[in-house]
């Protein structure tokens, strides 16, 4: 029986799941705009952080001073300190930050890997070989010599364990790659300690590249790795889509129409660039490629369209910062960024992995 004056019952025009739909690109588009905002804001910290590296130093300058130093350079001490060291020390700490923390991401990203850090394709090793050879056998003492060898040695090295890893079946698997890389890093360590014990001359010169440091890099440093650090955030930036989806699995990827070994290479070369120039710039700088991605990832998920942009921002702003600390609280010498980036980034690398979120990449 029909009760009268009830209602018709209403067909269903699918209004229910066009409004969930409609909630659902609200909340993508909200969580779009609140990221964009939060790297502002970053990019905004890094701004400050770049200012106080040219403002404060070994050398205490009035900030009045550094601000007329960088409009109207008079040639006097203090105006050459600001022109010819702090500034080309900043943009090689904003060049080689960025590097290393984009080298990290993607580094994590192509073998799914959290413990994963740019040294993990032999660029540390190969690098400090090529000085030990450059310093003990060419005779080179300056760094504009050091930065050329390293990268060779980083690049070098870098083949060589991506093409042991592609032997067999499967090709380059994340899991071949990193014990390559181990492996490979252990020889040309080994060899590195022979040369260095059999020569005294050379221990003491690649000591103080060793030790990870932005001191003493002219503009010619930077005006030579500057070319391959904006190539290789090139390759890195593009390669964002691709690690999203080779973060599902090599099955899934190939599925989706992906060439998983040439995608691989080709973060793979941007890692060897980024790595090679940084490394050759500054030395073995640790623990930022390897904790920075970590935190990108904390702040903006797994999507690595935004995983690489917070990296290649948050990395200079922790390595512009260890640096200025350690030119202020050593005053009148200074402590190697690579030292205060070792003090802050292996307790917070030990609560991250306390927290046991490192395994959900």
């Amino acid at each position: 029986m029909t009760t009268v004056g009830a209602a018709p019952a209403r067909p269903d025009t699918g209004a229910a799941p066009s409004r969930a739909g409609d909630r659902r690109r609200r909340s993508l588009l909200a969580s779009g705009w609140s990221k964009a905002g939060g790297l502002l804001v970053a990019i905004a910290v890094l701004a400050v952080v770049a200012v106080c590296s040219i403002a404060f130093g070994s050398k205490p300058i009035p900030f009045g001073t550094v601000w007329d130093a960088l409009w109207h350079d008079d040639g006097s001490n203090d105006h050459l300190i600001v022109h010819d060291l702090r500034i080309p020390r900043t943009l090689l700490g904003l060049g080689v930050g960025a590097a290393l923390g984009l080298a990290g991401a993607v580094m994590q990203g192509v073998t799914r890997n959290p413990l994963a850090d740019p040294g993990i394709l032999g660029v540390d090793a190969g690098a400090a070989l090529a000085v030990v050879v450059a310093i003990h056998t060419f005779s080179v003492g300056t760094l504009g010599g050091y930065v050329w060898f390293a990268f060779a040695g980083a690049a070098v090295a870098s083949v060589t364990v991506y093409l042991l890893g592609s032997l067999g079946r499967g090709g380059a698997t994340p899991v071949k790659l990193a014990l390559a890389g181990a492996a490979l890093s252990a020889l040309l360590r080994a060899i590195t300690s022979a040369v260095l014990l059999l020569d005294i001359r050379t221990l003491d010169q690649f000591r103080f590249w060793l030790a990870g440091s932005l001191a003493g890099r002219g503009a010619e440093i930077v005006a030579g790795t500057v070319p391959f650090i904006v190539a290789g955030i090139a390759l890195a930036l593009l390669s964002a889509r691709t690690l999203n989806t080779l973060s599902l699995g090599d099955d899934v990827a190939r599925a989706l129409g992906v060439r998983v070994q040439l995608a691989r290479a080709t973060s793979a070369l941007a890692v060897v660039v980024l790595c090679g120039a940084a490394t050759a710039a500054a030395g073995p700088i640790g623990f930022v490629g390897l904790t920075v991605p970590h935190v990108a990832r904390a702040i903006c998920g797994p999507d690595y369209r935004w995983i690489l942009p917070w990296s290649m921002v948050l990395a200079p702003t922790l390595l512009l910062g260890a640096d200025t600390l350690g030119r202020v609280i050593a005053r009148p010498g200074e402590i190697e960024v690579g030292v205060i980036t070792a003090f802050v980034g292996a307790p917070f690398f030990i609560a991250l992995v306390r927290r046991r979120k490192l395994a959900s990449l």
